[in-house]
C-alpha cells in the first residue's frame, strides 16, 4: 500500500518500481528474462560462487540476494545482494542501525531495511550528493548548494518529514538586508556568506554530533550548529573545489580539494562560540584529492586521489605520513572505514579492501562486478554474525554504489587471509607501505574484515572533470 504524498510537494514518502535488471560480481551470471519475481524485492538464490550457473532467476526483481553462509564460516566474503534502479544514478549512501539511505539524481532519497524497501522522501531541489545522519535527523546535501534537514516521525517510522533547510529562510532574508553579510564569491559577484553558491560535495558531523560541516565546489566549508540550524562560520578553505570534509580527532577537521591539497583545521572554543583555525597542509600534489576518511578508532586519516593512490597519516606519530596504498588503476572516488578495515572505491569499477595491521596494511580482496565507477561506500558491522561478541573478528557489510545505477552489498570477514601471493612492501626508510595489486583479481568468494561502526564517506564529483568529484 503506497502512502499518499504529503501536501508539501518537497517532502513525501513514496513506493518503488520493482522492475529492473541486476548485475553481479565478475564473472557475472547471465539473466533469464522470463523468470518470475519473488514477492520480496530481495530474491533468494544459490550462494555466490566463482563459477556461476548459466541462468539467473533475478532479472525481474530490482534486488537480488544470496543465501547466508553457515554461522561458523567466519572467513566468508561474498556478494549478499544487488540493486539496479532505472530512475537515476545513485550519488550518496548513508546507514544508521538497520536502515540504509540512498540519494540519487532523481532527487529521491530511498530508505531500505533488512534488504527490503521501507520508505522514501523527495526534495524537488537538485540531486542528492551527500547524506549524513545524527540521531533522528537526516541531513542531505544537494546540487543547488542547500542542505535539507529531515526527521523520522515518532508515530510512523516510515515517514520522514522535512523540518528545515540550511541556511534557514529566516536567516537568508535577514542576511540579505545587511550589506556586511555579503562576500565576493566570484569575480563581480557577491553573495551572503551563510549560503553555498555551488554544489555541496560532502557532509560530516563532529565527534559529539553538535556541529555539521559542509564542503562545496565553491571552495569553502561551512560550520553549522545542529541544535539551532545556525551557520557559525564560512571558511575559504582551498583554491579549487572542496571534494571532501571529515571531522576527525582532537578537535581537528580535514579537507581535501581539487587543488591537490589536504588541509587540517583546528577547532577552538571562544566564549560560547566556536572558531576554526588553519593548522597545516598534509599534502600538496598536482592531482585532485577526491575523498577522505578517518578510521573508527580515530588514529589514521586516509586520503584518496585522482591518480589512484591512497595516502595515510597516523595520529600517534603527530600526523606524520604513514605511507601509500596502491590498489587502483584509475581515480579513487570514495573511501570508507570499519574497525581495522579500509574500503577504497575507484573509477576502475573495483573496491579494494585493506586491513590495518601492526606492520602496515595488507590487501584482503578486490571486489569487482560493477559496470561503472564506484562513487560512494558505506560500511556497517553485521553484529548478528560476530563470533565472539567483541570487535575485530566479526562480519562486516560493505555497501557500494556505482555509476551503473546499482548498489551492491557485500559481507566481509574480519578473519579473512591476506591476498596471495604477498604484495610488495615499500622500503622502510621511505615510511611507505606499497601494495601493487593491479595484476590480481579476486572474485567475491575470498576475504574481507573490520569492526562495525557505520561510517560513510561519499565522493560526489562528475566524471567529466577529473578535478571535481
Amino acid at each position: 500500500m503506497l502512502q499518499q504524498p504529503d501536501p508539501d510537494p518537497d517532502e513525501y514518502t513514496f513506493g518503488f518500481n520493482n522492475t529492473s535488471e541486476t548485475s553481479h560480481n565478475a564473472p557475472p551470471p547471465s539473466s533469464n528474462a522470463s523468470s518470475p519475481p519473488n514477492s520480496s524485492p530481495w530474491d533468494q538464490s544459490p550462494p555466490f560462487s566463482a563459477t556461476p550457473s548459466a541462468t539467473s532467476p533475478l532479472s525481474k526483481s530490482p534486488w537480488s540476494s544470496h543465501v547466508e553462509p553457515e554461522p561458523e564460516s567466519y572467513s566468508y566474503t561474498g556478494l549478499m545482494g544487488s540493486l539496479v534502479r532505472e530512475e537515476g544514478h545513485i550519488y550518496s549512501l548513508a546507514a544508521a542501525g538497520d536502515l540504509l539511505y540512498t540519494g540519487s539524481d532523481s532527487k529521491n532519497i530511498r530508505v531500505w531495511k533488512h534488504q527490503k524497501e521501507f520508505s522514501g522522501f523527495k526534495s524537488n531541489s537538485g540531486l542528492v550528493k551527500a547524506i549524513t545522519i545524527a540521531g533522528e535527523r537526516i541531513f542531505s546535501g544537494h546540487q543547488d548548494g542547500k542542505i535539507r534537514v529531515w526527521k523520522i516521525s515518532k508515530k510512523d517510522p516510515t515517514v520522514h518529514k522535512r523540518i528545515g533547510t540550511l541556511p534557514t529562510f529566516k536567516d537568508t532574508v535577514k542576511s540579505s538586508f545587511n550589506p556586511n553579510k555579503y562576500v565576493e564569491v566570484r569575480k563581480s559577484r557577491n553573495a551572503i556568506w551563510i549560503k553555498h553558491v555551488d554544489a555541496i560535495s560532502s557532509l560530516s558531523l563532529s565527534e559529539d554530533k553538535s556541529l555539521l560541516y559542509s564542503a562545496s565546489w565553491d571552495k569553502t566549508i561551512k560550520v553549522w550548529r545542529v541544535s539551532s540550524s545556525k551557520c557559525l562560520e564560512s571558511i575559504n578553505a582551498h583554491d579549487d573545489a572542496v571534494n571532501s570534509v571529515v571531522a576527525g580527532f582532537d578537535g581537528l577537521v580535514f579537507t581535501g580539494s581539487a587543488d591537490g591539497s589536504v588541509k587540517v583545521w583546528r577547532r577552538e572554543m571562544q566564549g560560547k562560540g566556536t572558531k576554526h583555525f588553519f593548522s597545516q597542509t598534509l599534502l600538496k600534489q598536482e592531482c585532485a584529492v577526491t575523498a577522505l576518511a578517518v578510521d573508527p578508532s580515530a588514529t589514521i586519516l586516509y586520503s584518496g586521489s585522482s591518480d589512484g593512490l591512497v595516502n595515510f597519516w597516523e595520529r600517534d606519530k603527530f600526523l606524520s605520513h604513514g605511507g601509500i596504498l596502491r590498489g587502483h588503476k584509475l581515480a579513487v572516488l570514495c573511501l570508507a572505514t570499519g574497525g581495522n578495515l579500509l574500503f577504497s572505491g575507484s573509477a576502475d569499477t573495483n573496491i579494494s579492501v585493506w586491513r590495518r595491521e601492526e606492520e602496515g596494511h595488507v590487501c584482503l580482496a578486490i571486489l569487482s562486478g560493477h559496470g561503472g565507477p564506484v562513487k560512494c561506500l558505506a560500511v556497517e558491522e553485521d553484529v548478528e554474525t560476530r563470533p565472539d561478541g567483541g570487535g575485530g573478528g566479526g562480519q562486516y557489510l560493505g555497501l557500494q554504489r556505482s555509476l551503473d545505477k546499482s548498489v551492491k552489498i557485500w559481507r566481509v570477514s574480519g578473519q579473512a587471509p591476506a591476498m596471495q601471493p604477498p604484495l610488495p612492501q615499500g622500503p622502510p626508510s621511505q615510511q611507505l607501505q606499497l601494495h601493487q595489486v593491479e595484476s590480481f583479481n579476486i572474485n567475491p568468494a575470498q576475504a574481507f574484515p573490520a569492526a562495525m561502526s557505520f561510517s560513510s564517506q561519499n565522493s560526489n564529483r562528475g566524471m567529466s572533470q577529473m578535478r571535481k568529484y
